[in-house]
């Protein structure tokens, strides 16, 4: 039996190269869990925890059926209220917004194939395995971002800003209009990379 890779199949979608570029983004389905905080509190990590419960629960199952599948990247968007703190550049934000006020979307890609009643069979399935609570909140959702600019990131979350800047500056040039929000696919697992080493997406949807 083959595992599907989506960071195989969906080549475009996983890879991004080390300068602002301009990208089609296909449409895509996800498990996602929502919250709001600092992602250096305990719990941005359970919100982790109960996606990735979720996910092998998914794969566990349609593994039965001959469909075994890689469970794929973590992935996050990330909002703030712009009636509270207006609408600074993105590469602005992260310096102006309190890490306590950014809302935001953990996804992670589902198979083609996995459908949103069979990710509310898996959410069932997982919360009697393992109880927490959190689970319950896991749903499925679709994306469709399009056109976006996005570029790759290497190094600590801290030093995002640089490429943001540059991710900015051709947003500006090409006279683009923010279409979504911002977009982190993780393709380094942060919670056992060094920091310096860290390869992350950073995608701006534009129209």
């Amino acid at each position: 039996m083959e595992k599907l890779d989506l960071t195989k199949r969906y080549k475009t979608y996983f890879s991004a190269v080390s300068e602002p570029e301009i990208v089609q983004i296909e449409p895509a389905q996800f498990i996602s869990l929502t919250g709001k905080g600092d992602p250096s509190d305990e719990a941005f990590t359970q919100h982790i925890k109960a996606l990735y419960i979720t996910a092998y629960t998914i794969k566990a199952r349609f593994k039965t059926e001959g469909k075994d599948f890689a469970v794929s990247k973590l992935e996050g968007l990330w909002w703030f209220d712009e009636d509270r703190f207006g609408r600074p550049a993105i590469w602005e934000a992260p310096g102006k917004i309190p890490r306590s006020e950014w809302g935001y979307r953990l996804l992670i890609r589902l198979p083609e194939y996995v459908t949103e009643n069979d990710v509310k069979s898996a959410v069932k399935a997982a919360f009697r395995k393992k109880r927490l609570p959190l689970i319950h909140n896991v749903e499925f959702c679709c994306l469709h971002e399009g056109k976006c600019v996005q570029m790759l990131h290497v190094g600590p979350f801290a030093t995002e800003l640089e490429t943001l800047k540059e991710i900015t500056s051709v947003i500006q040039e090409q006279g683009f209009a923010k279409n979504g929000l911002h977009h982190e696919i993780y393709l380094s697992d942060f919670r056992r990379t060094a920091p310096d080493k860290l390869k992350t997406i950073l995608r701006e949807p534009v129209r």
